[in-house]
């Protein structure tokens, strides 16, 4: 099985760092013209050298209509949209206000939305493409804790099975990926106070944090960024046309359900 995407074109959006950059680097290696984009131009220019010539840099803010549109301005049309971009921020439900709910919905919802909407039509008018959600298995499993991160994701999810049946027939196929604890950029950020404290590896500090925060775990560890952008380097393939509107696992078995 040889996943090759020679001659496709790929924007993945917040790959500067984590999730995104290994998504993108993985979908390089295998032979597309990748998009990278973040926030901060130099940022992105690094990441994108970082990735090698198959990577060109598209700086842009996907928390604003008008982000989303300079972005695709730029790009043009893309076979291969990975909607990657998203936040999280552990906050009670009675400490989190309107901002914090409209900033996740902005940036982990409508970000999808708009990008979609823009790329979609000219994948329908090629007969192929793919489209592609990062979820989370908080789509499912809703922490208390980020009650509001959940429901984002939820809507991620959503948002895929039901884009993934209005572009039935097309040749376009619409997914959402679905990890559990990963060891991005973001986890390592919060852990570590935990890392300078206790002077254990990261990765060890991580798995605790796995087995406390989410018990069923059953590789009982985090994550690694490579392991997710796997599963989404597979499922922007070829080999994957006839897996559509389905949510895609790979949380390491932490959502208790068969």
């Amino acid at each position: 099985m040889k996943l090759d995407l020679s001659g496709r074109s790929a924007l993945v959006t917040g790959s500067t760092a984590g999730i995104g950059f290994a998504a993108a680097k993985a979908l390089a290696d295998c032979g597309a013209q990748v998009f990278v984009n973040g926030r901060d131009a130099a940022r992105t220019a690094e990441a994108a050298d970082r990735i090698g010539p198959h990577a060109e840099p598209v700086p842009g803010d996907i928390g604003t209509a008008e982000g989303c549109h300079a972005i695709h301005a730029a790009t043009g049309p893309a076979d291969i949209l990975i909607n990657n971009a998203g936040i999280f921020e552990p906050a009670d439900f009675f400490d989190t206000d309107d901002e914090i709910w409209d900033r996740h919905w902005r940036i982990n919802v409508m970000s999808a939305v708009r990008l979609s909407r823009a790329y979609a039509p000219a994948m329908v008018e090629k007969g192929w493409g793919r489209i592609v959600m990062l979820g989370s298995e908080s789509a499912f499993n809703i922490p208390a804790e980020m009650i509001h991160y959940g429901v984002s994701k939820t809507a991620d999810v959503a948002f895929a099975r039901g884009l993934a049946k209005r572009l039935a027939g097309t040749g376009v196929t619409v997914n959402s990926v679905l990890p559990g604890p990963t060891l991005s950029d973001g986890l390592e950020d919060m852990l570590a106070g935990e890392v300078a404290k206790s002077g254990k590896p990261v990765a060890e500090v991580a798995a605790d944090f796995v087995m406390v925060n989410r018990p069923t775990s059953i590789i009982r560890r985090a994550a690694t960024v490579d392991e997710v952008a796997n599963l989404i380097a597979y499922i922007a393939s070829p080999l994957s046309s006839a897996t559509t509107g389905a949510s895609l696992r790979v949380d390491g078995g932490v959502w208790d359900s068969i």
